[in-house]
């Protein structure tokens, strides 16, 4: 949920008091009857409502002893300011580190890339409004960051994810897709970020590539 993705659970059992927990719902279904999180009743799923909520559950995760996720939270800031000076290097070992707290995760496809690097990026959602597979040019890019009004000096993000592939193919889909052409306010401050995972050396690679004017 910290990294916009949505739980599902069943209410039924909550005993509608503060002291009675028998499973992770009851505890998720209370946090619904306090306000910090929102519930789907379609789907029966929760979310967490809002950025100022997920920065409040982000400052609660940097300082307590939740393992590895808190340690992902503490460096992710680490991570985003690599990405601005354009460091690709620490990017890669960064997302290396990432997805080592995130130990139990294995990559089998784009989508478990996708969820480290949503991760290793959390610190980003204090600047930027967030986007999963958002329509642009000819295609959906994997992630885009558009900077927050107050933040507008920071550059927009787009990120193109390969499992197994290489990078270099990652950052030529976001060119031969145009996946900048709904972007360009922000060309002249925007960066194309490549990520690629191989899965038989194990290790992840970045370009950094920043998008001219025209």
């Amino acid at each position: 949920m910290m990294v916009g993705e949505r739980l599902s659970i069943k209410v039924g059992s909550f005993a509608n008091d503060m002291t009675t927990f028998r499973s992770k719902d009851d505890v998720l279904t209370l946090l619904v009857h306090l306000g910090y999180l929102g519930y789907d009743f379609l789907d029966k799923c929760v979310f967490i409502p809002n950025n100022e909520i997920r920065m409040e559950y982000a400052n609660a995760v940097s300082v307590s002893e939740w393992g590895e996720v808190s340690k992902t939270l503490k460096h992710s800031a680490d991570i985003l300011n690599a990405i601005w000076q354009q460091n690709e290097i620490q990017v890669s070992e960064g997302l290396a580190q990432a997805h080592f707290e995130m130990s139990h995760l294995q990559y089998n496809d784009e989508n478990a890339l996708s969820y480290t690097i949503s991760l290793a990026l959390y610190a980003a959602r204090n600047f930027y409004t967030v986007y999963r597979e958002l329509p642009t040019g000819r295609g959906f890019a994997d992630m885009v960051y558009i900077p927050r009004r107050q933040f507008l000096e920071k550059p927009a993000l787009v990120v193109e994810l390969k499992w197994n592939q290489d990078t270099e193919g990652a950052i030529a889909q976001i060119k031969k897709r145009e996946y900048v052409q709904s972007l360009k306010e922000y060309r002249g401050n925007l960066l194309l970020v490549g990520v690629n995972y191989d899965k038989k050396t194990r290790k992840h690679s970045c370009i950094i590539e920043k998008c001219v004017s025209k």
